[in-house]
C-alpha cells in the first residue's frame, strides 16, 4: 500500500503517519516527491484491515493499494525514476551510462590495454569477470582474487568504476572489497540467498535477465535485493532463449520500455551476449538506444582471436570507438546524451 501525503504535510505528520505504520507491524518507506511525500508499506502478506486508521491522519490525502507482486520496485511505489550512483557515474537519469571491457580478465596486460582504449572512447565504467560461471566445468573459470586486482589497477589508471560478477555468497565478501558494483549474472539471477545478500552490502547492483525469464520474474528477483534495504539495482536485458536459434540469444528490446512502465528501476541493454556475433553488437547497440535504455554494457578485447571467453562476440578498440560515435548521434535523436568522463580528477563526471 501507498500513503499519498497532502502537499503540504509537515515533517511532524510524516513521521506520525510512519509510527503509527510501525504500530500496526509493518515497515514505512517515506519517499519526498517534487511536489509531496508518499509512504509505502511492506510486511503485509495481503490487505491492510486497518488501513482507516491511517486514512484518519492529518495530513494523509489518500491510500493507493499496489497491485503488482513486485512491491518496491513497482511504479506504483515509486513514481520517480531511480537514479543508481556508481562512483560518481550515475545510471538512469538524463545521459546514457556506457559500460565497456573484456568479458573475463586474462591477464594485467590485457585489461589495461583495454580499460585505456574504452576510457578514450568515451565509457564510463569498465567492466570485466574474475569469477566466470561456465557450462562446462572444465573452461577458464577466471582469475579469482588475482583478477580483482587487476580490475582495481585498471580503476586507478583509468578512473573508470568497476562492475564485476559475483557468483556465489562464499566469495562475495571478497569481491566487495574491489568493486563498485556487483552483478549478477543471468545464472544467478532467481539465486535468492546470493539476490538477498548483495542486497545487505548496500553496494549498487546490476542484475541480468535469466535465459527464459519473464519480465515478471526479473523484477521479483530485483525486489529480493530491495527487500533487504538496497534501492540501487540497475537491470539488465540480455537475451532469452526462444525457438530461433539464429544467434545466441534473441534480444527482448521490447522489455526495455515495458519494465520502464513497470518499475522506476533503471535499464541497460547488452548486446554483446545477446547476439554472440561482433559484427552484430553495434546494430543492436543502436537499437537498444533508441528503445529507451539506460546505457549499455559491451565486451571489448584488445585481441579477441585469442580471448580464452567469448572472443566470438567482442569489438576490438577501433570498432568500439566507431559504434561510440554513432551511439552519439543516436542518443542525440532521443534527446539524452552519453554520459562522458570528460574530468577523472576527483572521480567527477559529467555530460558529453
Amino acid at each position: 500500500m501507498l500513503v499519498v501525503m497532502e502537499a503540504h504535510a509537515t515533517v511532524e505528520q510524516i513521521e506520525a503517519v510512519c509510527a503509527e505504520i510501525r504500530a500496526m507491524g509493518f515497515t514505512p518507506h517515506p519517499m519526498p516527491g517534487p511536489t509531496r511525500t508518499a509512504i509505502g508499506i511492506t510486511g503485509n502478506q495481503g490487505p491492510i484491515e486497518q488501513a482507516g486508521r491511517l486514512q484518519r491522519l492529518p495530513g494523509v490525502s489518500q491510500l493507493i493499494r499496489v497491485t503488482a507482486p513486485y512491491k518496491r520496485v513497482s511504479r506504483e511505489f515509486k513514481e520517480l525514476d531511480t537514479v543508481v550512483e556508481v562512483g560518481g557515474v550515475p545510471i538512469g537519469g538524463a545521459g546514457i551510462a556506457i559500460i565497456a571491457g573484456p568479458c573475463t580478465v586474462e591477464s594485467r596486460e590485457q585489461t589495461l590495454n583495454v580499460a585505456r582504449a574504452v576510457r578514450a572512447a568515451g565509457a564510463v565504467m569498465l567492466r570485466g569477470g574474475a569469477y566466470k560461471p561456465r557450462t562446462s566445468p572444465y573452461s577458464f573459470q577466471g582469475l579469482g582474487e588475482a583478477g580483482l586486482r587487476i580490475l582495481a589497477e585498471a580503476r586507478e589508471l583509468t578512473g573508470l568504476p568497476v562492475v564485476t560478477e559475483v557468483m556465489d555468497t562464499e566469495t562475495l565478501p571478497l569481491v566487495v572489497e574491489y568493486a563498485d558494483m556487483l552483478q549478477i549474472g543471468a545464472r544467478n539471477m532467481q539465486n535468492y540467498s546470493l539476490l538477498r545478500a548483495v542486497g545487505r552490502t548496500q553496494r549498487p547492483v546490476l542484475l541480468k535477465r535469466g535465459f527464459a525469464a519473464t519480465v515478471k520474474d526479473l523484477l521479483l528477483a530485483a525486489e529480493y535485493i530491495l527487500a533487504e534495504g538496497n534501492p540501487n539495482v540497475v537491470l539488465c536485458e540480455r537475451g532469452i532463449r526462444t525457438f530461433d536459434d539464429s544467434l545466441r540469444f534473441t534480444l527482448d528490446l521490447g522489455a526495455v520500455p515495458l519494465i520502464k512502465q513497470l518499475s522506476h528501476l533503471p535499464v541497460i541493454v547488452d548486446p554483446s551476449h545477446a547476439s554472440g556475433r561482433a559484427d552484430l553488437v553495434i546494430p543492436m547497440a543502436r537499437a537498444a538506444l533508441a528503445a529507451g535504455a539506460d546505457g549499455l554494457i559491451v565486451e571489448v578485447h584488445d585481441n579477441p582471436a585469442y580471448a580464452v571467453c567469448d572472443g566470438t562476440q567482442a569489438l576490438v578498440p577501433d570498432s568500439f570507438a566507431a559504434m561510440m560515435h554513432q551511439l552519439a548521434r543516436i542518443a542525440a535523436a532521443v534527446e539524452r546524451p552519453l554520459l562522458s568522463r570528460v574530468e577523472v580528477n576527483g572521480g567527477h563526471t559529467t555530460l558529453a
